[in-house]
């Protein structure tokens, strides 16, 4: 009986295919430098095999892993699911492979999971927070490897920095509401001790009022609740506590759609009665769904734009810019 734990190696393939080491190598690293008939038969070793190539060899001799890792807040919002996707669309083009983590908006993860994937020797990170422990900051300092902060512009990111501003998109959307004549606003979000992003687009908020009263509503965070959980019980208790609630802004479209329905549920006219707007444009917003006043990040696009940056700097580049802006859309719908 074989062993189970025995890799098949490229001597097993060379062996199958009738040709030597290097042949092989050639043949799965420069397919091109070798005949047809000579590359068909090392595929077809390659594929009876099982053969997976080793690169751990060619990493130690290249310094390269040709790996990127990322550590994304959460996985749990579309809004993340676009940027991963053009990051890895990005990446895979040029060669490089990602490996992909969630810090759940912990700071404290984030650090053990950077020490971890140092460990694995990458190319580059991609993190979509510029929250960072000293302990992380020091890892990432020392590593000396291009490290791609993403969501948020950082005034000195660690390397480079690609996103929208976050104060911005809250104050430009408050003040869309008070120019449509709105005088009570309220912010709606979930009370995470760790989420830059929702601080910044509260901080927006505050700075849009201009002389009008400050309602924000901060829930407690609870894993067991989804984002519309917390839209509708954020509404019943934004109406509890200010009967006169004339719009609310929630910090994500998860809490927009939790509120539109809780808003339904009471016979509230929305708009004319109740603004509701949300941040981000899930598939849900748009014009077949609720037509929700909202947000729109261009999630993929951040991705794609990291993606072309960590090649850049992989391939020993210099960068043109190091913050790179990619703004977002104020899309006004039905809710506001």
């Amino acid at each position: 009986m074989s062993d189970p734990r025995k890799w098949v190696t490229m001597g097993d393939v060379a062996r199958a295919a009738g040709v030597g080491k290097i042949t092989v190598s050639r043949a799965l690293r420069t397919p091109a430098k070798v005949s047809p008939d000579t590359l068909a038969k090392v595929q077809k070793a390659v594929d009876a095999l099982g053969y997976v190539r080793d690169e751990t060899a060619g990493a130690l001799s290249s310094q390269r892993s040709r790996v990127v890792g990322a550590l994304v807040s959460t996985l749990d919002r579309p809004v993340f699911a676009t940027t991963i996707r053009g990051l890895e669309e990005g990446l895979s083009a040029g060669g490089l492979q990602l490996l992909l983590g969630s810090t759940r908006y912990a700071p404290d993860k984030e650090a053990r999971m950077v020490s971890t994937l140092l460990g694995r020797r990458p190319d580059a990170l991609v993190l979509t927070s510029t929250d960072h422990t000293p302990q992380t900051r020091r890892l990432l300092g020392n590593a000396g490897l291009p490290v791609i902060e993403l969501w948020e512009l950082p005034d000195d990111p660690i390397f480079a920095a690609v996103g929208f501003s976050n104060r911005a998109a809250g104050r430009d959307m408050t003040r869309h509401l008070i120019d449509a004549g709105r005088k009570h606003p309220v912010f709606l979000r979930v009370a995470n001790a760790n989420d830059t992003r929702a601080d910044l687009r509260e901080a927006g908020y505050c700075g849009a009022l201009d002389g009008l009263e400050p309602r924000i509503l901060s829930l407690p965070a609870d894993d067991s609740q989804s984002g519309p959980d917390f839209g509708a019980r954020g509404l019943a208790q934004a109406l509890a506590c200010w009967p006169d609630t004339d719009a609310v802004i929630c910090v994500s479209d998860g809490l927009a759609v939790g509120a539109w329905c809780e808003a339904m549920r009471r016979g509230l006219d929305v708009p004319g009665a109740l603004a509701i707007t949300g941040f981000g444009d899930i598939d849900v917003a748009g014009d077949a769904g609720l037509a929700l006043t909202t947000i729109r990040i261009d999630g993929e696009a951040i991705g794609r734009e990291a993606a072309r940056l960590t090649l850049a700097a992989t391939a020993g580049e210099p960068l043109a810019d190091r913050i790179i802006d990619l703004g977002y859309t104020l899309v006004r719908r039905a809710t506001g």
